[in-house]
């Protein structure tokens, strides 16, 4: 496949406003392709390089991106920025820029779809001092080689917002109508690898290939999320419920194979070096090849420690051991998802407990069943009088449903209510705050991941985190229009509310009313955000 059908496919998509539509034009396309082709057609549809699990990142952020096209259109950075900052869209106007573009000496080579993709890779694989020349120089043969309408992709490609509303249901459902499979198949076999590019390949050679498809050690997969809600309602829709410690800590995903292990953070990334004496407790805590799903949390004595304390590990990459004399973490483990290479996504929670209960030694979370509301209730006030954030409550049925916030895990906590919101733009302070972003503009996503506008925060951020934040964000920026910016997504807030109203003034529908910053999550994805139709649910509970 060209890049350029690429482009044209996506194009139509873009102009597509159905979504049924859209998956009739995916559905389309995924049979005509290649066995190299077509996972690479389906990760780049959704606007991915590489499958969730993968290590690899393309490091490349938009003022490399910027600097590449200025060279191609024979213009200065800053007269590209100013174009691109006027528009509001990255793609679209490095597609203008090239279509004005001086040299004549560009089309000599069609781009192959693969092509690109392999530069990518290797842009992925370089590093060194040199890294960002050598990053540069294929940026600009690539955008040399890139009629307008390519440009506008590799560019939203590379920045991480190809904007054409295709999430992960669109395209399970344009898998299974291709190949004439299950959506439930198609769903299992994502579940479990990690990737839907693969899985439109096995769903080439049918059902049963689906079907097979096992969660496999060291290749992570994404975590169970929970929702909020009540005891009452739980116990009202599922009779018995399991009631666990909520932990204000750090989620991870424990892989063992033998004498190896690996450590995984929310966001798939490979931690384990920065935590070793969590590794060495679990690695002693079961003779199985196994995968569990826990958190770890910091402690002094017997008492947890904010959660910042847990990340001040995460991030460490030197001097690690006077760390880990002074930061003392604890894992607890909640859940497993594989033992002895048996997948167990599919089993119900109560069975998963009894086989962690049977295959871990120690570090187990404690855990209650019962329906009596009372028991349950004192249970919470025990875990906040210990120093956590509240409990989970479980259906003893729930299938563990990787990536997936439904209703089969319910979090209770008490206070304010907080939310998980993606940093998408910000306001320049005033005063000492000057020279940093003083107030920060806040999405949500809706069923697409379409990053959807709802909220601005500015109070509870202290000078020392706007420093963090200015710090983390700076190279970010996408576009500056008199007192703002617009980053490219990449770090999530925990804000908490009074209320959650109706809004004409955000592209959500919705605002927060008395938005208060809690804390930087960044150990969560952009694609873990709140989605509209959360936020809408919240609204209605509310008003109820």
């Amino acid at each position: 496949m060209l890049f350029n059908e690429f482009s044209e496919i996506c194009e139509n998509i873009e102009e597509t406003s159905g979504r049924l539509d859209s998956i009739d034009i995916i559905a389309g396309v995924l049979p005509g392709l290649s066995v190299e082709e077509l996972p690479v057609f389906v990760r780049f549809l959704m606007g991915r390089i590489f499958p969730d699990y993968s290590p690899e990142k393309i490091g490349i952020g938009p003022n490399l991106v910027y600097e590449a096209v200025a060279y191609v259109v024979g213009r200065n950075r800053d007269a590209v920025i100013k174009k691109i900052n006027s528009g509001g869209d990255a793609g679209r106007a490095i597609e203008n820029l090239l279509a004005k573009k001086e040299q004549t000496s560009f089309f000599s080579e069609s781009l192959d779809l693969l092509e690109v993709f392999r530069d990518f890779h290797y842009i992925s694989g370089v590093l060194g001092n040199s890294s960002q020349k050598e990053k540069l120089k294929v940026l600009k043969r690539l955008f040399s080689n890139a009629n307008p309408k390519e440009a506008r992709y590799i560019s939203r490609l590379i920045l991480g917002e190809l904007r054409i509303g295709v999430g992960e249901g669109n395209i399970r459902d344009a898998i299974a109508k291709a190949f004439s499979v299950s959506s439930n198949a198609v769903e299992h076999a994502y579940q479990a690898s990690n990737d839907l590019g693969n899985v439109a390949v096995l769903a080439g050679k049918g059902e049963v290939a689906l079907w097979k498809v096992k969660v496999e050690l060291f290749r992570p997969v994404k975590m169970m999320l929970a929702k909020q809600g009540t005891i009452a309602d739980m116990i009202a829709e599922n009779g018995h419920i399991a009631a666990e410690y909520k932990y204000d800590g750090t989620r991870f995903q424990f892989h063992k194979k033998g004498n190896e292990c690996r450590i995984y953070s929310r966001k798939l990334e490979d931690v384990t070096n920065a935590i070793p004496d969590v590794a060495e407790m679990l690695i002693n805590a079961s003779e199985h090849d196994i995968i569990l799903d826990g958190e770890v949390i910091a402690v002094d004595g017997e008492r947890p420690l904010p959660f910042q304390y847990v990340l001040r590990r995460f991030r460490r990459k030197h001097d690690i051991a006077s760390h880990v004399e002074s930061i003392k973490l604890v894992p607890n483990i909640f859940d497993i998802i594989s033992i002895d290479n048996e997948t167990l996504i599919d089993e119900p929670f109560s069975k998963r407990r009894e086989i962690l209960e049977e295959s871990i030694e120690s570090y187990v979370a404690p855990q209650i069943v019962s329906d009596d509301i009372d028991y349950i209730e004192s249970f919470y006030k025990k875990a906040l009088e210990d120093g956590h954030e509240g409990i989970m409550v479980k259906s003893l049925t729930a299938h563990y449903t990787p990536g997936v916030r439904g209703k089969e895990w319910i979090k209770i906590k008490p206070a304010v209510d907080t939310i998980d919101l993606a940093v998408i733009g910000a306001e320049w302070g005033e005063g000492k705050r000057a020279k940093m972003f003083g107030s920060f503009l806040l999405a949500c996503q809706d069923e697409t991941g379409t990053l959807l506008p709802v909220s601005k925060v500015a109070t509870g951020i202290s000078d020392e985190m706007l420093s963090v934040l200015y710090s983390l964000l700076k190279d970010s920026v996408i576009l500056e229009a008199k007192n703002t910016v617009s980053f490219e997504p990449e770090l999530v807030f925990e804000v908490g509310y009074a209320e959650i109203q109706k809004s004409p003034t955000y592209k959500a529908g919705y605002a927060l009313r008395f938005p208060r910053f809690i804390r930087l999550r960044d150990d969560k994805r952009i694609d873990e955000i709140e989605t509209i139709s959360s936020i809408e649910e919240r609204f209605k509970n509310q008003s109820s």
